[in-house]
C-alpha cells in the first residue's frame, strides 16, 4: 500500500510483493484463500493502534490474526488490513500470585510450556498451535473445563485496543460491561493485546490418554462413557471421539485407518488417586488399545494434534445437546463409520463440573448447563472431496438436531448465518451485546468474525 505514514510503527509491513506474503496470509484451514492488501505484523500495542487507524483512514476492512485456527479463516481478509499479532509473544508468569500475562500472538503450546515450568496450568485449547485470543474470547472449551472451568473463566483482565484506536483495560473494576462482553462475545469489541489469567497448581504429572475401541464395540463403549460421565467427579475430564485408528506401527495392522471410538480421559487430581478413578473407563469391554499413562499436561494438550494438521481442508459444525439417548449414539456411530477420514473427528464433550456452576449471566457466553457439546470436525486433503465432506457433515449434524438445545458454541462452527449467532446467545444477551457493540464499535469495524451488529443509535 502507498502513502501510509509509518511514524511510531515498530513492526513489519507485509504487502503482496513481500517475500513472506504467502506464508503470512496462510491460515489453519486450507480451504481459505484470501489476499489482504496489507499484513501489519505488530510487536507492541502501539503497532495495533497504528494498524487500526490506518484501516480507518483508508476505509479498509480489518481482520485480526492471532493463531489463525478459526475454520472461517477470519484471521485474513480480502483487500483489507490484517492486524497480525504473531509478533507479540511475551509471557510473564507470577508463580506466587498464580497468574500469567500473555500477549495476543501467543499459542496454547507456548503458554502451557511457560506455566507448566512452574507447576501451574489452566484450561487451554486442545491443539497447541491454537491462538489464545480467539479461544478465550469465544469462551474456551478445553480438556480441563470440568475441573477448572472455561478459558474465559480464568481471565481477570484484558488490555484491548478499541475501534477508535484507544488502549483500555477491561476487568471487573475497569470497564466491567466490556469485560463481560469479551468473555464469550468473540473479537467484536476490539483487539486484545494482552490477556491476564489465573492459574491452578496441577501435576507435574497426571494420568491421561486414550482408550480406543473398534467400530463393532463403539456403540456399547459410547453408552458406557455417557452413563459414567453423568455422575463422574469434576476431576475426570476428557471427551469421546468418533474417529479413525492412526496408520502407525503401534496400532494392530487390521485396524489401521478403520473407524474407531476414542475415549480421551484425564484425571485432574492427585496422581495416586487417578488409577482407581479412571478404572471404570479403562476396564470396560475389550479395547483395541489402552494408551492411558502418566504424562505432563503439555503432552495431553498435544495428544490429538497429528489428527488436525495445518493446511488440511476443514469444515466444522456443532451443537449443544440436552440429552444423548441410545438412538443418538447409534446415529453418531453408524454415520461416522459410513464416511470416515484418517483426519478429523466427531468429538462429544461432556458438560457439568466447574464450568456449569458459574451463573449463566456472569459472562456473555451461556449454555453452561448443557450436558453435551458435540463438535463435527471434518478434515481432508483433496479439493475434489470438498462436496462429499461438507455434505456428510451437514447431514450428520441435521440427523442429530432432534436432541439439541438449539444453541451452539460459536468457536466450533463456520459461517452458518446470523440467526445461528443470535441463537447461540439468546435474545436477552444478544440485545445486551448489540448495545455494547454500539458503544464500543458503532461502525462495526470489527466485523470479520461471528459478527454482532451494533444496535441502532437512538434518533435525536
Amino acid at each position: 500500500m502507498r502513502n501510509l505514514d509509518r511514524y511510531g510503527f515498530a513492526g513489519e509491513l507485509i504487502g503482496p510483493d513481500h517475500t513472506s506474503y504467502d506464508a503470512a496470509r496462510r491460515v489453519f484451514n486450507g480451504m481459505i484463500e484470501r489476499r489482504p492488501a496489507l499484513i501489519v505484523r505488530c510487536t507492541r500495542a502501539n503497532d495495533v493502534v497504528w494498524a487500526i487507524r490506518a484501516a480507518l483512514d483508508h476505509g479498509l476492512t480489518l481482520s485480526v490474526y492471532g493463531g489463525g485456527h478459526a475454520v472461517t479463516g477470519s484471521a485474513v481478509c480480502d483487500a483489507g488490513i490484517v492486524v497480525d499479532l504473531r509478533g507479540m509473544k511475551r509471557i510473564a508468569v507470577d508463580p506466587y500470585a498464580r497468574t500469567v500475562r500473555a500477549e495476543g500472538g501467543v499459542t496454547w503450546g507456548e503458554l502451557d510450556a511457560a506455566t507448566e515450568a512452574h507447576g501451574l496450568v489452566m484450561t487451554g485449547g486442545r491443539n497447541p498451535t491454537t491462538g489464545i485470543g480467539g479461544l478465550t474470547l469465544g469462551s474456551g472449551s478445553g480438556w480441563l473445563e470440568r475441573k477448572f472451568g472455561l478459558v474465559c473463566d480464568h481471565l481477570f483482565k484484558a488490555e484491548i485496543v478499541t475501534a477508535n484506536g484507544q488502549l483500555v483495560i477491561a476487568s471487573d473494576e475497569e470497564n466491567p460491561e466490556l469485560f463481560w462482553a469479551l468473555r464469550g462475545g468473540g473479537g467484536n469489541f476490539g483487539v486484545v493485546t494482552a490477556f491476564h489469567f489465573r492459574l491452578h497448581a496441577l501435576g507435574p504429572t497426571l494420568l491421561a490418554g486414550a482408550v480406543l475401541y473398534s467400530q463393532e464395540r463403539a456403540e456399547a463403549a459410547a453408552r458406557h462413557y455417557r452413563d459414567f460421565m453423568q455422575a463422574a467427579p469434576d476431576e475426570i475430564c476428557g471427551a469421546m471421539s468418533f474417529t479413525a485408528f492412526a496408520t502407525v506401527p503401534f496400532v494392530p495392522e487390521q485396524y489401521r485407518g478403520k473407524p474407531a471410538l476414542s475415549i480421551i480421559a484425564a484425571y485432574a487430581g492427585p496422581l495416586d488417586e487417578a488409577g482407581r478413578a479412571l478404572a471404570p473407563l479403562r476396564g470396560f469391554g475389550t479395547p483395541v488399545l489402552d494408551l492411558v499413562r502418566p504424562m505432563a499436561y503439555t503432552e495431553l494438550q498435544a495428544l490429538t494434534e497429528s489428527a488436525f494438521p495445518p493446511g488440511a481442508r476443514y469444515y466444522w459444525s456443532a451443537d449443544t445437546f440436552r440429552e444423548l439417548p441410545d438412538q443418538a449414539i447409534k446415529v453418531l456411530a453408524s454415520r461416522t463409520a459410513d464416511h470416515h477420514s484418517p483426519l478429523g473427528s466427531t468429538i462429544v464433550i461432556p458438560g457439568g463440573g466447574a464450568a456449569a456452576r458459574i451463573d449463566e449471566s456472569a459472562t456473555a457466553f451461556g449454555q453452561r448447563s448443557a450436558p453435551w457439546n458435540i463438535h463435527y470436525l471434518t478434515a481432508w486433503r483433496d479439493a475434489a472431496d470438498d462436496d462429499s465432506n461438507v455434505g456428510h457433515t451437514r447431514r450428520l449434524a441435521q440427523a442429530m438436531k432432534q436432541w439439541t438445545t438449539g444453541r451452539v458454541y460459536l468457536n466450533y462452527v463456520g459461517d452458518e448465518g446470523e440467526a445461528r449467532i443470535e441463537a447461540s446467545f439468546g435474545a436477552e444477551k444478544m440485545a445486551m451485546l448489540r448495545a455494547l457493540k454500539a458503544r464500543w464499535d458503532p461502525d462495526n469495524l470489527f466485523h470479520h468474525n461471528h459478527n454482532i451488529r451494533p444496535a441502532p443509535l437512538p434518533r435525536p
